[in-house]
């Protein structure tokens, strides 16, 4: 009986082509816009590393002006100084850590046809790429005693090892930053986490980085800083008087695989920042958090308001859609009156009628699905092209968003033809036939 009446609503819908092209342009439009927000909205909150994400923890402190709170006293500062990233790396108290900050360099290449690169750099220590999961082509992280002893190295991007080594595998090989040469400890394979977790401060949808750097480099000055950097108080004068400053300007990570772990680090960070207040600093009352990678997406809300209330507006369009399907529906279905009279006089059920038409409602829907997809397809790229490298692979419509389309769109045909399958149901017969 389902062919048949697959076959019925098939043979209707060529019948009334231009009622039925108006109800699946109609789905498609609620469903291309919907889907293309939600796509967006979907891929900005996901999970960039769900393997790990509830064992890594941000850390913040509230190192602020005790008159000025930061964020007028909702947060503590999103980034730590240099002071005290530095102290809880030599503290050693979790399982792994990692302190970093974004820097820039030059590579100078050893072919003299190729003119010099600049390059975005991550300053960051060796438990980095371990906690990250950082994919590696060739070779290896450099190793904690590489940053103990302030060794020369560098991990290349697979696109910069392509820039200079052709692609080659080219651990071993040495290249110049700003004057000085660096040996190759590894080349990471494509990684791209999308958000960029690690670093919000300097773009949650920025690319990964060119080079990966030993952090100690910054405070050596051999290579360069960059990214945000927030101040209460003056520097003084000189690079390492900015170092003892309370700017903020680094990231720090650790890897906490328990709720002991967790409880244990935090009494730790209580008991440095009573520390540091008997040293004068840390004014303000103590407020140390630890915020995973979701909660910390979550609290720098990394999903913008407007991108959360274009989709809800998205969804009051497929909502009007439907209503204007339901119109549509109803005319048509309200238009077999006579053909449905005749039916049932010659014995069809209310029943057999209404899964005749819910089948035709789907069978709309499943047609306004398909023809949404193409419409989100083409809603992505446009939304590409307008904001450019912000929403690259941001703007891709994977096999879940797929399903969801068609998914959506099935339940919202059914929806809407719930009504006007239900008038068309109890038509009386024996009016029908007395007025033919």
């Amino acid at each position: 009986m389902f062919n048949y009446y697959l076959r019925l609503a098939w043979i209707s819908i060529l019948r009334h082509w231009g009622l039925s092209l108006l109800m699946v342009s109609a789905i498609g439009l609620g469903i291309g816009a919907a889907i293309t927000t939600v796509t967006v909205n979907y891929l900005m909150s996901s999970n960039p590393i769900p393997e790990q994400s509830e064992q890594l923890f941000y850390v913040q402190l509230d190192s602020w002006d005790v008159n000025d709170p930061f964020d007028d006293g909702l947060n503590p500062p999103d980034q730590l100084t240099y002071t005290d990233a530095t102290n809880l790396m030599r503290a050693k108290q979790a399982f792994r850590q990692s302190v970093q900050a974004q820097a820039f360099a030059v590579i100078e290449p050893t072919d003299p046809d190729m003119l010099p690169l600049i390059v975005n750099a991550r300053a960051n220590t060796a438990d980095f790429f371990t906690m990250f999961n950082v994919p590696f082509l060739y070779g290896n992280p450099w190793s904690q005693a590489s940053d103990d002893n302030k060794e020369h190295v560098v991990v290349l991007s697979k696109a910069s090892n392509e820039k200079l080594f052709g692609g080659e595998n080219s651990v071993g090989q040495s290249i110049k930053l700003a004057g000085n040469m660096y040996r190759v400890v590894g080349v990471i394979d494509n990684w791209q986490p999308k958000p960029r977790f690690y670093d919000i401060t300097t773009g949650a949808f920025n690319d990964t980085e060119d080079i990966f750097v030993p952090f100690h480099l910054i405070a050596d000055e051999k290579i360069s800083r960059s990214g945000n950097t927030n101040c209460w108080k003056p520097t003084g004068d000189g690079f390492q008087a900015f170092l003892a400053s309370e700017c903020i300007w680094t990231q720090f990570w650790v890897q906490l695989n328990s709720a002991q772990e967790k409880a244990e680090y935090m009494q730790f960070l209580n008991a440095y920042v009573q520390e540091q207040q008997q040293l004068g600093r840390f004014q303000r009352p103590i407020d140390n958090r630890l915020s995973n990678v979701m909660q910390w997406l979550a609290s720098q809300e990394v999903v913008a308001d407007d991108a959360q209330m274009m989709m809800a507006m998205s969804f009051m369009f497929l909502m009007v859609c439907l209503l204007n399907t339901v119109g549509l529906l109803l005319a048509k279905f309200l238009g077999k009156a006579p053909e449905i009279g005749l039916r049932q006089a010659l014995g069809a059920s209310k029943r057999t009628l209404f899964y005749q038409y819910i089948i035709e409602s789907a069978c709309i829907g499943i047609i306004g699905g398909i023809l949404g997809l193409i419409l989100a397809y083409f809603g992505l790229q446009g939304i590409e092209l307008l904001y450019g490298d912000a929403m690259k692979d941001l703007a891709t419509l994977d096999s879940k968003m797929a399903g969801l389309a068609v998914v959506l769109a099935l339940f919202s045909s059914i929806l809407a033809g719930l009504y006007p399958t239900w008038r068309a149901c109890h038509i009386q017969p024996a009016q029908q036939l007395k007025s033919q």
